[in-house]
């Protein structure tokens, strides 16, 4: 007997409709599974035949053949366990309601008939619903996850036999619907953990910091250790501004896929915050391996990717930094198939000046020697360099700026709320575009939004002779005087705003000259 029933599938982000068809024939028993699966699918025959029997139910006798179409397609993962054992109870006749035609299914079967969480499942709801699959029945633990997505019936299920029920007539039970959630009211109830208010000291780090976030622009921090680098990056995303649904629904399918997603919350509605450690290896920064996992980069998609210590990364991972930091996305190729996430991330990034930290320093006295400084500094090439916006130096703070009860530091909320006036700016001028804020924007936005008076045309011209400056590095000295003007409430670009957006380039010209 035949039998079909509907499920998806994933490649990288992107779901796709997939049918599982049964076919059963007299023979020896046998049980095979074609459509290029992966070793979890055909893995998948013992735990499905288990699950079957230790539900109580009858597994098939003869000769089965399972397909999962397309068949040019590479299948991965366990969460076709549940629809291969559906298609396998349909085509024994125990389930003969047909309304299992406008179901599909997603599941990793336990032994027992349980049915386990999977991952990917926000992108596998997407796409069904854009199918026009209107049920799909997915494991319990996943009901969060698909709470959010509207246009679609999902019902979460802990059983194999809970499923038959739900199918079977003659009893009064149904799996529940999952309840819908409001994105807003989950995300009111977020706090912060880390503070600018809790920052001592770092006027100028905190002034870089607030213009990075107003414009989306990458940033780095030099100075000694214990000057508060990571603290200061770890407070990034509390004056970023709040995620929007349609952004936080990007990040939510990566996280997912990943696996790494709070199966409690079951969306992500604060900004990723990525710090991997400096012995990362490529692959794992960009995205890779068998499966073609999502990387570090993709992870912070919409988010900040915090680097400590650059110089110690390898000069391998922190070069392949450069395509993803100019094009937002990924693309990994392998020879069976291409995938492609979205990495559009504010790098932010810290280093100490020096081996022992202190070159530069107003308080400490350095111990290298100018080769050992080099040496160390060289670890960096001038492309990528080149493409971080703001430099800034952060020294050690004082003890009375340290201990000071009189002095009260800003909050982020405090913060937050200029960032948003000048996001709400950047929004308003490139409406109608893919372009959020002004970091992004292309060269004849630059020479568009970025016109700049005599005097500051004199300056810049200056800055970019003195300072040796790239064709890529003026572009991006007028993006951060844009964000500059923004935050002042001006429509015109100002002397002052270059001039700082300047000097944040002229920290540059001390170490790596």
């Amino acid at each position: 007997m035949l039998a079909k029933v509907k499920s998806l599938g994933l490649v990288g982000i992107q779901g796709f409709g997939l049918t599982i068809e049964a076919d059963m024939s007299n023979g020896l028993p046998k049980f095979d599974i074609v459509g290029l699966p992966d070793t979890a699918i055909k893995e998948s025959k013992e735990r499905v035949r288990s699950a079957i029997r230790n539900s109580g139910l009858k597994f098939p006798n003869g000769r089965t053949t399972v397909n999962l179409a397309p068949a040019d397609l590479k299948k991965e993962g366990p969460s076709y366990d549940l629809p291969i054992a559906m298609v396998l109870l349909i085509a024994q006749g125990l389930i003969d309601n047909l309304e299992y035609k406008d179901y599909a299914f997603l599941g990793e079967l336990s032994l027992d008939g349980s049915i386990n969480k999977i991952n990917g499942v926000l992108p596998l709801l997407i796409t069904a619903r854009n199918l026009g699959i209107k049920k799909v029945i997915i494991p319990f633990d996943n009901i969060y996850e698909a709470s959010f997505i509207d246009g679609i019936t999902v019902y979460g299920a802990n059983n194999l036999i809970e499923i038959v029920q739900h199918f079977d007539t003659s009893m009064e039970f149904n799996i529940p619907e999952v309840t819908k959630r409001n994105f807003e009211d989950v995300k009111k109830s977020h706090t912060y953990t880390n503070d600018f208010c809790y920052v001592r000291g770092q006027t100028t780090a905190k002034r870089a910091m607030e213009i990075a976030a107003a414009g989306g622009h990458n940033m780095m921090m030099i100075g000694p250790p214990g000057a508060g680098k990571t603290m200061l990056a770890r407070c990034m995303p509390s004056i970023l501004p709040d995620l929007t649904f349609d952004e936080s629904l990007e990040v939510t399918k990566i996280h997912s896929v990943a696996g790494i997603l709070d199966s409690k919350d079951g969306i992500v509605y604060e900004r990723p915050f990525r710090s991997p450690h400096h012995t990362v290896t490529t692959i794992a920064l960009t995205g890779g391996g068998n499966k073609s996992k999502p990387g570090e980069i993709s992870l912070a998609h919409n988010g900040v990717l915090f680097l400590d210590e650059l110089p110690e990364y390898s000069r391998q991972a922190l070069e392949t930094l450069r395509q993803p930091l100019e094009d937002g996305k990924i693309t990994i190729a392998r020879i069976n198939s291409s995938v492609e996430y979205p990495a559009e991330f504010m790098l932010i990034t810290s280093m100490n000046p020096c081996p022992c930290g202190n070159y530069g320093s107003r308080t400490k006295e350095c111990k290298c020697t100018p080769t050992q400084i080099h040496k160390y500094l060289d670890k960096l090439s001038g492309p990528l360099l080149d493409r971080i916006d703001l430099h800034v130096e952060v020294d050690s703070v004082t003890y009375k700026e340290l201990t000071d009860k009189d002095i009260k530091e800003e909050s982020s909320s405090t913060i937050r709320a200029r960032v948003n006036k000048a996001r709400e700016i950047q929004r308003n001028r490139f409406i109608g575009t893919n372009i959020k804020c002004n970091a992004k924007m292309t060269t004849p936005m630059v020479n568009k939004f970025c016109t700049l008076s005599k005097e500051c045309e004199e300056l810049l011209g200056n800055a970019f002779t003195s300072l040796n400056l790239s064709a890529r590095a003026h572009n991006r000295i007028l993006k951060v005087a844009r964000t500059i003007a923004d935050l002042d409430d001006s429509e015109e670009i100002q002397l002052s705003h270059l001039a700082e957006a300047i000097g944040y380039r002229a920290l540059n010209e001390k170490y790596w000259k």
